[in-house]
């Protein structure tokens, strides 16, 4: 029996299992089939709603693992000019350069040096390709597709940390927290919640062993987005007042400390805290006097320019549609220049703006925004654009007997997520 035959047998669908687990339906399915394998902090959680053992959940899990192998091994005979796992890796990572359109100032030899360096275990070689990696990211219109690099980029760092060579332990160790907070950061967006708060708090953990503050308050700060995503308002507060005592020990150059305030806002916005939010706000705000290099683009991005649509978005929250409004058609006439390639931050505030359509019965404003961020979704596979426009369909109410939010609704009805 295998694990798609346990969960049958016990009459679960693999969303109930997803539900009851906190991941993505599509998860469990990738789990059946043996492309990947469940978390080793999801296990205990999934054999315990299937009533077994560690060790018989091994076993479920085995025959799926043994049949991914063989294939694998079996496209390797196919192939047998495919190369070493080094060469794939590489190959790979360059392979996302040029899809991506990404760091097209990288000469080819330059970026075979580099991925040559990562796996000799170079500490700088590996800050270099993590903020590489970070900037592929940020220009991707699909997330998932950076997944494999960073996957196979972790697998090296462990090899290195592992070999414990003196002298290089905390490079390596701020490499790895940073590679972490990225791993978290494509989970996060594939909405795989526990993947990701896993991802943070290893970030966290490595961050405080190197004694890196500002690596160390980001990664809190990760972790309690997470909080935020799920309205679980209060927790991410605690998180984030500990994540403002670790940034006031770091570098006061860096703008650390703004972006905790900004998520602060957040979680006081959530908690009905008007007051709070704006003092919140206020301080972020304060990262207009730091220098232009107070972020680096990669584990730190926050650099005030998406403040705008921050307040606008904390207005939403607060109920305040008036001031909500106006702050946030702006920061959308300013997008061109503002979101550059993001497609999440345009998103973000075209379902901010139809929220307020919602909430005044204009389902004129509702459509008009939601479509445009419908097909950013579509465009972009971002699950957390897809996640705000589902949350928008609960505010349609009495709209939903509008044709054309009806059509809208179900269009996000079946919005696909990664």
């Amino acid at each position: 029996m295998g694990l798609a035959e346990r969960r049958k047998t016990l009459g679960y669908s693999q969303e109930k299992l997803a539900e009851s687990l906190g991941v993505d339906r599509t998860t469990v399915g990738r789990w059946e089939s043996g492309k990947i394998a469940p978390q080793p902090s999801q296990r205990p959680a999934l054999a315990s709603i299937l009533g077994i053992s560690l060790h018989e959940l091994e076993a479920l899990l085995s025959p799926s693992q043994t049949a991914e192998q063989g294939a694998a091994r079996q496209k390797s005979s196919d192939h047998p000019s495919a190369g070493d796992p080094d060469e794939m890796i590489r190959r790979e990572f360059l392979r996302i350069l040029t899809i991506s359109g990404a760091l097209t100032a990288l000469p080819f030899d330059e970026a075979e040096a580099l991925a040559d360096g990562v796996h000799r275990g170079n500490p700088a070689d590996f800050a270099r390709m993590n903020s590489h990696l970070w900037q592929v990211y940020q220009l991707a219109r699909s997330k998932r597709t950076v997944y494999p690099v960073v996957r196979d980029q972790l697998a090296t760092l462990n090899e290195a940390l592992a070999g414990g060579r003196r002298g290089n332990t905390p490079p390596l160790l701020n490499a790895a927290a940073d590679l972490f907070q990225l791993a978290g950061e494509v989970a996060f967006d594939a909405n795989r919640y526990v993947d990701a708060a896993s991802s943070y708090a290893l970030a966290a953990s490595v961050s405080k062993e190197a004694g890196a503050y500002d690596l160390w308050a980001c990664a809190l700060v990760r972790h309690a987005y997470v909080d935020v995503s799920e309205h679980r308002y209060r927790q991410a507060a605690e998180v984030l007042s500990a994540a403002e005592r670790v940034a006031a020990r770091g570098d006061g150059t860096l703008s650390t400390r703004h972006w905790v305030a900004s998520v602060q806002a957040e979680a006081h916005a959530g908690l009905g805290d008007l007051t709070g939010c704006e003092k919140a706000l206020a301080r972020a705000e304060e990262v207009q006097h730091l220098a232009d290099n107070s972020s680096n683009g990669g584990w730190l991005r926050f650099d005030g320019t998406r403040l705008a649509e921050e307040r606008g978005a904390r207005y939403v929250q607060l109920g305040r549609f008036d001031l909500a409004d106006e702050t946030l058609k702006q920061a959308l006439d300013q997008s061109a220049l503002a979101f550059g390639h993001s497609y999440r931050r345009r998103g973000a505030v075209l379902v901010d703006l139809a929220v307020i359509g919602a909430k005044r019965r204009d389902p004129d404003q509702v459509v008009d925004y939601a479509r445009e961020a419908l097909d950013l979704a579509h465009a972009s596979s971002s699950g957390y654009i897809a996640r705000r426009l589902r949350s928008l369909c609960d505010e349609f109410g009495p709209l939903s007997r509008d044709q054309r939010v009806a059509g809208l609704g179900a269009e996000i009805a079946t919005l696909r997520t990664p």
